[in-house]
């Protein structure tokens, strides 16, 4: 089983790191979030993998467990990311993007001055890979399907997101028609998501990838002080 074959973005293989390599002292977080985790049949899968890892290494956030009520603990989002070597989304694809807390995350963590602009750079260095799962499946992400694009054509503000940001932009993860997979290829892919976390940095791909490209935010484009949202 591959992942997602169309688009060359897409993570398509499994590496070849043995179990028997020592493991990486890289650290992994591993942002959940799925607005109704309990009737999820991928992502909470593949969460639940990702926690049977070797404990110390693999940190998972629940983003709506943990903030039911949207009011997001910047600092403490912040901390985590800061531990991070890898950040990884995990969610499922709702209207072209991500559920409505993801993108909460996104506006509120990743904030001026920290995460972005003038002395902004506290996640230089360090990779985002997504691993979402859709509905439809994937003959539908094609000029000829309903969606009227390759899933790809979706994927520019995550990955300019991250670019701004300073996140080297994986080769995502993605599980198309996830209400109709069958068991053993929702354990097969929940396999190999857990096999990358494992052995990360040990991605065969990862060697051929350039580095983030720097986006510099000019002073003009934003507010020197004060509520961002407020001045635009």
């Amino acid at each position: 089983m591959t992942a997602a074959p169309l688009g060359r973005r897409f993570l398509s293989y499994v590496s070849d790191v043995k179990p028997t390599d020592p493991p990486s002292s890289a650290r992994v977080l591993v942002l959940l979030a799925h607005p109704d985790l309990h009737r999820s049949r991928v992502n909470r899968r593949l969460a639940q993998a990702a926690r049977d890892l070797p404990p110390g290494r693999v940190e998972v956030r629940d983003l709506y467990a943990l903030y039911p009520d949207y009011a997001l603990d910047v600092a403490a989002e912040q901390a985590a990311l800061s531990a991070a070597d890898l950040v990884v989304w995990l969610h499922p694809i709702q209207w072209y993007a991500p559920p409505a807390l993801m993108k909460l995350w996104i506006d509120e963590v990743l904030t001026l001055g920290w995460a972005y602009g003038h002395g902004g750079d506290a996640l230089q260095g360090k990779d985002l890979w997504l691993a979402c799962s859709t509905g439809a499946r994937e003959e539908a992400y094609h000029p000829t399907g309903y969606n009227r694009h390759f899933f790809d054509a979706f994927l520019p503000p995550l990955e300019q997101t991250a670019a701004l940001c300073g996140l080297r932009f994986l080769p995502p993860l993605v599980l198309h028609g996830a209400h109709a997979l069958d068991a053993p290829q929702i354990e097969a892919h929940a396999a190999l998501f857990a096999q990358r976390l494992a052995s990360y940095p040990d991605w065969p791909e990862l060697a051929t990838l350039p580095d983030c490209e720097a986006c510099v935010t000019p002073d003009q484009d934003r507010p020197r002080s004060g509520d961002v949202a407020a001045l635009s």
